[in-house]
């Protein structure tokens, strides 16, 4: 082995201590991002028993008056985690939650924090999304986590609403929330911090694992939302999946991706394909993306149809 690969083995150990603890996948990872503001990192794959529904990236900002949690976790036991990897900097209160979306992970957590006096921010059109598909999350968190781990998550909703943006200050932090329309929910959001130029996206970025498409995704304007978010020109990203980031590699994970599936999702519509050949389609590019062989798929049925109806 040469010195020079040595020399690079080291510096990853150095960044990225091996553990047992890091190594589970059920853990939340700490990062910090700059001064006062932190990711809390949590699986890339799918829901269990053992991530309690945290499956996805959270964040926090420690401000002079307390702590601003960006998404409350997937389950009441999620949260209580995501809360002890916070008490792992401070030992301040949580005062505010953001919820950047409907998604289960974006907001079932809301009732361990309100219990702690914590107030509950989101869109208007989250809450509608979140009141929609609560039966629906509610019974998919019962089979993949169990009922011990949903065990005390109720609908908490938030009571602070906002249409298109909202901007606030805790102690002597400033934070713009915009609602740029749907995306991978009808209702996602992203958070900005203009101090520290610093975007905490909700589900409109994801890196390292392919996104989903779903049937209440929306492609053509999860572009949009994206475009908006990047007008920004954010130095760090936090985003919905994956770790802290850039804008390049949020660009390169998501906006690269959908644009591509829409282009090549109509293309083959322009050669008359059906849908039942769908698979013809060659998402290769794309396939070091965690979940690629899971998603791709099934994200080239959806778009094929919103370009029919579209």
């Amino acid at each position: 082995m040469s010195i020079k690969k040595i020399i690079t083995i080291l510096l990853i150990s150095l960044f990225n201590p091996v553990s047992a603890e890091n190594l589970r996948q059920d853990e939340l990872k700490l990062q910090q991002v700059t001064e006062n503001v932190y990711a809390i990192v949590g699986s890339m794959e799918n829901r269990t028993a053992d991530n309690l529904g945290n499956n996805s990236t959270f964040g926090f900002v420690v401000t002079t008056q307390g702590v601003v949690l960006i998404d409350s976790g997937g389950t009441y036991q999620g949260a209580k985690r995501i809360h002890k990897v916070i008490k792992q900097v401070t030992d301040k209160s949580v005062v505010t939650v953001i919820n950047t979306g409907g998604q289960d992970h974006r907001w079932l957590g809301n009732g361990y924090f309100k219990k702690l006096g914590a107030k509950i921010i989101a869109n208007d059109k989250a809450v509608e999304d979140q009141k929609a598909r609560l039966q629906e999350q509610i019974f998919m968190l019962n089979n993949v986590v169990g009922l011990k781990g949903v065990d005390g998550t109720e609908a908490v909703f938030a009571e602070n609403l906002f249409d298109t943006d909202m901007k606030i200050s805790v102690g002597e932090t400033k934070l713009e929330i915009y609602h740029a329309g749907p995306a991978h929910t009808p209702s996602d959001s992203f958070v900005w911090l203009p101090e520290q130029q610093v975007i905490f996206s909700g589900d409109i970025v994801f890196t390292e694992r392919l996104l989903g498409i779903l049937d209440h995704s929306s492609s053509k304007d999860w572009i949009r939302a994206f475009e908006a978010m990047a007008a920004f020109n954010p130095r760090y990203i936090i985003p919905g999946h994956g770790h802290p980031t850039t804008l390049d590699k949020a660009k390169s994970d998501t906006y690269d991706y959908l644009k591509f599936i829409r282009q090549a999702v109509t293309q083959f519509m322009d050669n008359d394909g059906d849908i039942a050949d769908i698979s013809m389609v060659n998402q290769s590019a794309f396939s070091s993306l965690l979940s690629f062989d899971l998603l791709s798929g099934r994200n080239a049925q959806r778009v094929y149809s919103e370009l029919e109806w579209e």
